[in-house]
């Protein structure tokens, strides 16, 4: 396990959930503390996915794209912001793309700081480009992010994140084909351990410069499962696996604050929820200001605990037609001072609640992630707090659990699809074994066989 494995909840009560509010908030950057009664707008500045441009150019739009958004936060008077830069193209993890996109996009952030007293931070996201057929641990592309790393923390960034990729081989294996072992095996254990090895590196990275460690996101698995699961009419993944899957990442991201990430953690992690119920650290989410990314049925609801609130995806949609930066962010901007004034004004709990119950019951996802269900999720996972596997499948069943209840209450409807997959998937989880050897014996003998980039070397078993 990790260093710090969580055995009871830092959150005392479930009402405590809030926005903007946590036990343990986090100084960073200039002048901000997230977690600490205030929520602020993170915008993404990174140039557009799949660029070719060479490192001058993508030096020359990281500045361009974050000296538009510092204008706009200028023009509309926000009084704190925070610009993520996600290096998403292969050329950019090489350590002067990394110098130099985040040194320019933070010196657009301290010239706003210093002409207008705005709060500012900058989270620098390096992408997980590893494979594991190809080498999880000491691979070129797991040295080449740790210089993309150091490089970030020595050139301006206030925090480090990044979206972990290992056990996905598995995972997709099991959401593909609705196995649910397969997925538990692959976030709950193959995930939780590859973030152990990476996080304990990035928190050594963030102490040697004085920064903040933020947190990590299951974008790699349980976000697959909630696309694949899609909207009303997509039936390509069920719903009730998606939520599941979900659940099972709540445990995962946690790994991430044991090794000693303090948060904020990263947006796309719509499990962050039940990480804050279990550690109150402050999290950043997305919901309906991120509609520019993907449909999901949970817009209103991620923002009821929010400490960071983001738009999940800009680049570089000036060039390419679509709304500049400075568009985002001021809906992000009008959002989060809503949420600020609610809490002035003495009404932060009925807004929570009005975003949570706008959500909860149009989806199997929405329940599983309200504040109150995320915490029962919470407290499920700490009461077998020191083993990734049984702390997993605790999450999914408490899950079902809260499904379930929904259903049975009139709240929810499931169509005969969504219920078999979530009566089998009961079932198959009630029946594993309590010994988490047997269980991990069992799966790397069945996964090794029937998914062929599955290299059980890559993980410490």
């Amino acid at each position: 396990m990790a260093q710090k494995a969580f055995t009871k909840m830092e959150t005392k009560n479930v009402d405590d959930m809030l926005f903007g509010e946590t036990l343990h908030p986090v100084k960073l950057g200039l002048g901000q503390e997230a977690g600490n009664g205030m929520v602020y707008p993170n915008i993404k500045v990174a140039p557009a996915e799949g660029s070719e441009e060479s490192i001058d150019g993508l030096e020359a739009t990281s500045k361009n794209i974050a000296f538009a958004a510092c204008q706009r936060v200028a023009d509309i008077g926000l009084p704190s912001i925070q610009i993520e830069t996600e290096h998403v193209q292969q050329q950019s993890i090489s350590r002067e793309a990394s110098e130099r996109c985040t040194a320019v996009t933070w010196e657009q952030l301290e010239e706003l700081h210093d002409k207008f007293g705005t709060r500012v931070s900058l989270m620098s996201t390096v992408a997980d480009m590893r494979e594991e057929e190809n080498g999880l641990r000491g691979s070129e592309f797991d040295i080449a992010m740790d210089e993309s790393f150091e490089a970030c923390a020595q050139n301006g960034a206030s925090m480090l994140c990044i979206e972990t990729v290992g056990g996905k081989v598995v995972s997709d294996y099991g959401i593909s084909r609705g196995d649910a072992r397969a997925i538990l095996y692959g976030i709950g254990v193959l995930g939780s351990n590859d973030m152990e090895y990476m996080w304990t590196k990035i928190v050594d990275v963030a102490k040697k410069y004085n920064i903040t460690p933020g947190g990590d996101t299951d974008c790699a698995q349980a976000n697959t499962a909630m696309f694949l699961a899609g909207g009303f009419m997509s039936k390509n993944v069920s719903h009730t696996i998606a939520a599941v899957a979900r659940a099972i990442a709540g445990a995962r991201s946690l790994v991430a604050i044991e090794c000693g990430a303090t948060g904020p953690t990263k947006d796309c992690g719509y499990e962050n929820p039940i990480v804050k119920s279990i550690a109150s650290v402050p999290i950043c989410a997305e919901g309906k200001n991120a509609t520019c990314a993907h449909a999901d049925l949970m817009g209103n609801l991620t923002a009821g605990v929010c400490d960071v609130w983001s738009n999940e995806s800009v680049y570089n949609r000036e060039e390419m037609g679509g709304p500049t930066p400075g568009v985002w962010l001021q809906s992000l901007g009008y959002e989060c001072a809503l949420m600020n004034t609610a809490k002035q004004i003495g009404t932060a709990k009925e807004l929570r609640d009005s975003y949570v119950l706008a959500d909860k019951y149009r989806d199997p996802q929405g329940v599983i992630l309200a504040y109150d269900n995320a915490y029962r999720i919470g407290e499920a996972i700490v009461a077998d707090g020191e083993d990734n596997y049984l702390r997993a499948r605790a999450a999914a069943l408490k899950a079902m659990d809260c499904i379930n209840e929904a259903v049975d209450q009139g709240r929810i409807l499931l169509t005969r699809f969504e219920r078999d997959t979530l009566d089998s998937t009961y079932k198959t989880y009630e029946q594993l074994p309590d010994d988490s050897d047997k269980f991990l014996k069992t799966c790397i003998k069945r996964y090794s066989r029937k998914v062929k980039e599955h290299d059980i070397k890559q993980y410490d078993l």
